[in-house]
């Protein structure tokens, strides 16, 4: 059986809180990465962007729709112009002259066609404009909604890993004071079973939360106060106190 001074065996414990500590912040990091507001936002973000991509596609096809209406209305404005120039000019045979004004006509009456479908063009581009406005807003929302999470995710992991380099640095230090061979022991322990040490007090392990059995505590009884004795329960060092065995 493995033997280490009972003073230090007892000085685990701290070494045992420092590793809880640091075990403690690891959590508690992994539960700041792992936020689920997080997801919930960042699926919003890809809803909304997705929506920006749509009202933009659509403002962008109306758009160039309007371009091409105000340019086939332009270029009727053009020919009427020249005809009607004509026209009033006076120049020409009669035939030709009345050509040009059933040509002037029939342009009058294009343009007005021409200038009703950019009309209405017009109006279903500033709709679409809105509408893009409006998901862009709620898209500047949300996102902003993100920023401020994974802001405050980041100041809280800092915060942590702060914490854990000043626990980190405790733990070394304290470690460095003990006999290799006890604490390769230990560090084995905490390995495997995630606690290296615990109490054991009025009969209770303090790494199990469990009662020992009287012949687990007979056994123990029974050995050296130098003895490493083990929690029959979760693996780990029992740390003997002046009154372990009273219940």
């Amino acid at each position: 059986m493995a033997k280490a001074a009972p003073e230090e065996q007892l000085r685990l414990l701290d070494l045992q809180a420092l590793d809880s500590t640091l075990n403690k912040l690891s959590r508690q990091a992994a539960a700041a990465r792992a936020n689920p507001e997080l997801g919930t936002v960042a699926a919003r973000v890809a809803e909304v962007d997705a929506e920006l991509v749509r009202a933009t596609t659509e403002l962008g096809d109306l758009e160039r729709e309007l371009t091409r209406a105000e340019d086939e209305v332009q270029a009727v404005v053009n020919r009427l112009e020249r005809d009607e120039k004509r026209l009033n000019s006076g120049t020409g045979t009669s035939k030709d002259l009345t050509a040009l004004q059933h040509e002037v006509a029939s342009l009058t009456r294009r343009r007005s066609d021409l200038e009703d479908v950019e009309l209405d063009v017009m109006e279903r581009v500033e709709a679409a404009r809105a509408a893009k406005a409006e998901v862009q807003g709620r898209t500047d929302s949300v996102r902003a909604e993100l920023r401020a999470l994974e802001e405050a995710r980041d100041a809280e992991l800092a915060a942590l890993e702060g914490q854990r380099g000043q626990v980190q640095a405790q733990r070394d230090e304290l470690a460095a004071t003990f006999d290799a061979a006890l604490l390769a022991i230990y560090e084995r322990i905490l390995t495997r079973r995630g606690v290296g040490a615990a109490r054991l007090f009025h009969g209770k392990s303090e790494g199990s939360g469990m009662q020992l059995s009287p012949g687990d505590l007979a056994d123990i009884s029974g050995s050296a106060p130098d003895d490493i004795v083990l929690c029959p329960d979760s693996g780990c060092i029992l740390v003997r106190s002046s009154d372990w065995g009273n219940q």
